[in-house]
């Protein structure tokens, strides 16, 4: 089975139940739940913790969604500084922080598609990647 990225953002979709987007998120991660292993790296693991107050209840999500924990790779952290400064050179705001480009690097270096709902970041930096969004994106 092949692995799959989620992003923090579908996650928090069903933990807080996003009037918009809930339903989406979860259909999505029963789909491709029966065809990939279903990731998460730390970057999206701090994000998604940002919606509980205790570590339990976060290990009780992901345990529940059976998302396993990857590590990210150096090669994709070389590639986050890389793609980051490229980003900054072409005027990038300084209110962005680098979690985007850890998430995409990550996706894009171990060549795992990225379920998410913010795509623009990652379609013009990791133009390569693979992307699972709504069209709206």
């Amino acid at each position: 089975m092949n692995n799959l990225l989620v992003d923090s953002n579908i996650l928090l979709d069903l933990v807080l139940q996003d009037p918009q987007w809930g339903t989406w998120s979860e259909e999505q991660l029963a789909r491709y739940g029966r065809s990939h292993v279903l990731c998460i790296n730390p970057i999206i693991y701090s994000e998604l913790s940002i919606g509980f107050h205790h570590i339990e209840d976060v290990e009780s999500v992901l345990e529940e969604g059976r998302l396993c924990f990857r590590s990210i790779p150096k090669e994709a952290l070389f590639l986050a500084g890389k793609v980051f400064l490229k980003y900054r050179k072409r005027k990038g705001t300084k209110r962005c922080s680098l979690p985007d480009f850890y998430i995409g690097a990550h996706a894009s270096v171990e060549a795992m598609p990225l379920l998410t709902r913010h795509t623009q970041r990652y379609r013009t930096y990791f133009p390569r990647l693979s992307l699972i969004a709504p069209l709206s994106t």
